[in-house]
């Protein structure tokens, strides 16, 4: 099984279009902080204070490489889905597409087997670009901004320590991993259906694009549907900056959204179980 992992991992890393997100991400994120250090800090520190200079006196600034690497967080996170399904959307589809699962289901191996090798690559893939994302982000934003204290603004103010930040960060991108985790999911089973990789990839975004608005369009007829979309919990990852730490919340959703990352994978081995390989 380690093989076939290994395989599967060399043949994702093999296309270009696995590092269309390291790219974009790595071109993107140092763009925005070196705008904002050489252009833009001043008026992105009083756009992000406007409201609370109503109410506080600010000595000093707020503003670090912390600061910024949350505002990217929470800026980019509607846009990494897209570079997931991408690659989790061709990781199945793609094999149809060329024509390879005859000869290569002809190897001493199950289908069970095959699926969750390429299933365990996927896993790979994202976490390698979320790891990428966090190291870039973080790395990049002490670099040229500096250390300090976290203040955070939601239903409240928040200033979270310098010495508890970066732990705070590394328990974000986990959480975002698995929130990714489920998007790729998605998009794997999708990617069982048929064997062209643009189906998966804008069906993916569709279905989250639905799933979003339900989650957020405050009508009374979709609130007993929100408890069921993985997109209502999406939002975990936030959940490590609060104080303190609503574990049980955070507990709660990581389950809903392993229910979704099982499921997923349940159907489509499944589907590709019964799947006639005719190509």
């Amino acid at each position: 099984m380690l093989k076939l992992i290994r395989i599967e991992c060399l043949k994702t890393f093999s296309k270009w279009r696995t590092y269309i997100g390291f790219i974009a991400l790595g071109v993107l994120l140092p763009l925005i902080m070196l705008g904002l250090k050489w252009s833009g800090i001043e008026n992105f520190y009083e756009w992000a204070v406007r409201y609370l200079k109503i109410n506080f006196i600010f000595v000093g600034t707020l503003f670090n490489g912390y600061s910024v690497s949350n505002f990217i967080m929470n800026s980019l996170w509607v846009h990494v889905p897209f570079l997931i399904s991408l690659v989790a959307g061709d990781v199945v589809a793609g094999e149809g597409a060329a024509g390879t699962f005859r000869i290569y289901l002809t190897r001493p191996v199950t289908r069970a087997q095959v699926m969750g090798a390429k299933f365990a690559g996927t896993a790979i893939y994202t976490f390698s670009l979320i790891v990428f994302m966090g190291v870039v982000s973080v790395g990049l934003g002490l670099i040229l901004f500096g250390g300090g204290d976290l203040l955070v603004v939601e239903k409240g103010i928040l200033i979270i320590p310098a010495r508890e930040v970066l732990w705070r960060f590394i328990l974000a991108y986990g959480l975002a991993f698995w929130v990714m985790g489920v998007v790729a999911s998605v998009a794997f089973l999708l990617s069982t259906l048929v064997n062209n990789s643009i189906g998966p990839i804008i069906g993916t975004m569709a279905i989250l694009s639905v799933f979003l608005m339900i989650s957020n369009i405050p009508i009374e007829l979709f609130r007993t549907i929100r408890p069921y979309l993985f997109t209502t919990y999406f939002d975990v990852w936030q959940r490590a900056f609060s104080d303190p730490i609503p574990w049980g919340e955070m507990g709660r959703s990581v389950l809903y959204l392993g229910i979704y990352i099982l499921g997923c994978f349940g159907v489509s081995m499944v589907i590709f179980h019964r799947k006639d390989i005719l190509t």
